[in-house]
């Protein structure tokens, strides 16, 4: 099959190199000249494990193409996939559908002979009704079916993901569009992937309400985790006493500092204000919006109380910037208010992350970027871990003892043992466990 993918972010080159590895013929296309010519350099503009690797195989077998004119790739096109961004609106939380519309503007003027153009970024339902109507009124000769086809990618797991998925969803009743989405996902065939056809609107909300549902179970293990340690419970046991039974299961129920990155926050505010357009209330997921958002202030305030509750003229060393690990995303990170939240309580930050540092300088200028983990807790009054990177999950603690001025440390991610921490000498703060726990 021949494929167009618009858009060279996240969810687009992912996409269209899993598909080229697929053995399609596909073009990404994007308007920023500056990141074509990088792909072309082979440079990759995002850090996703495997993806620069995938990207060099099929560049150099001719199945992957990089350019920033679509007019011959769409005409060319067996199917054309919109996978622009769909960034928070400024001022009311709506999906900004601006390049959604001008992206279908633009195809509809190049679209040549029957073609399936599918909508891969997340956007709000009836999203593919306007698409369509946008395709129609702007060539109304188009032989043109709109479906949505959205991603359930993980970052940091993008690739295995695509490969093999949960599910693929395909929002289409048409059956010709039907038969060139199966066409193009028979590769996953072999690996019995439920290829799950259903009506476009159905398919846009599927992607709202299970990104909805993570989030809130997310934030369900975060509000247990507050009270386990008022009642003196661990909350990873808690966590897996639940999830074993499989009405639950496990994924998703590790407490924290709250979920960040491009997706739940995001996808969260934007499935509330399309049901404040149909005037229906969504309060629980309101509630996990507004949970989330405290939450990630209040870590501050949990590095404060180990310190004494005051972070006046303190250093403190924060390891891991990143929403999650594996990746460089900085969109909506945790890290963000925490650091925000400690310098301004007066106290000074030194900060490592293993690929996220370049991304977090323009989140968080004022504070001190170092080059490793020790070096960064030299001189620090408290550590704080903030994602759960592996390079920290074995840390010398002799070492890190010695470097620091206090042997203080507020583990936001549970992957130190309290009796292991206080065997080492230090003041040890957790999530969901007391110190003793």
């Amino acid at each position: 099959m021949r494929i167009a993918m618009i858009g060279t972010g996240y969810v687009g080159l992912v996409s269209g190199a899993c598909f080229a590895d697929f053995g399609h013929d596909v073009t990404c296309v994007d308007k920023d000249e500056k990141k074509i010519a990088a792909l072309h350099r082979g440079e990759i503009p995002i850090y996703e494990p495997g993806l620069d690797e995938l990207v060099a195989a099929n560049v150099k077998a001719k199945r992957l193409d990089f350019t920033t004119d679509l007019s011959k790739p769409v005409a060319d096109a067996d199917a054309v996939f919109i996978a622009v961004g769909t960034p928070s609106r400024r001022g009311d939380g709506h999906a900004d559908l601006s390049y959604v519309y001008a992206a279908a503007k633009e195809i509809a003027q190049s679209l040549q002979g029957f073609t399936v153009v599918v909508t891969k970024s997340t956007v709000p339902v009836g999203t593919g009704d306007e698409v369509e109507r946008i395709i129609r009124e702007t060539n109304p000769k188009a032989d043109v079916v709109v479906a949505s086809n959205p991603e359930f990618l993980r970052e940091g797991a993008a690739i295995r993901d695509f490969k093999f998925p949960d599910r693929v969803v395909v929002g289409t009743s048409d059956e010709r569009g039907r038969k060139v989405m199966g066409d193009i996902y028979r590769p996953l065939s072999l690996n019995q992937a439920p290829l799950m056809f259903t009506a476009r609107r159905t398919a846009e909300m599927i992607k709202y309400a299970a990104n909805a549902f993570l989030a809130t179970k997310i934030t369900f293990i975060n509000e247990i985790a507050d009270l386990s340690e008022k009642v003196g419970a661990n909350v990873q046991e808690v966590a897996r006493g639940i999830g074993l039974d499989n009405r639950i299961g496990t994924k998703f129920l590790h407490a924290g500092p709250g979920f960040g990155g491009s997706c739940f926050p995001k996808d969260t505010k934007a499935l509330i204000k399309i049901a404040q357009d149909y005037d229906v209330s969504l309060r629980i997921v309101e509630s996990v919006l507004a949970v989330n958002e405290n939450r990630k202030r209040a870590m501050a305030r949990k590095v404060s109380q180990a310190l004494g509750g005051s972070l006046r003229g303190k250093t403190i060393a924060v390891l891991g910037l990143t929403f999650k690990p594996d990746t460089d995303d900085m969109r909506d990170a945790p890290s963000i208010p925490l650091v925000t939240g400690l310098i301004d309580m007066g106290a000074k930050v030194k900060a490592f992350d293993p690929v996220g540092m370049e991304q977090a300088k323009g989140e968080l200028p004022n504070i001190t970027y170092c080059e490793d983990a020790y070096s960064c807790a030299q001189g620090a009054d408290a550590l704080v871990i903030v994602t759960e990177w592996v390079q920290f999950r074995a840390l010398d603690l002799d070492r890190l003892k010695a470097t620091m001025a206090q042997p203080v440390v507020v583990d936001l991610r549970n992957i130190y043992r309290p009796e292991e921490m206080a065997a080492a000498g230090f003041t040890y703060e957790s999530v969901g466990r007391s110190s003793q726990a």
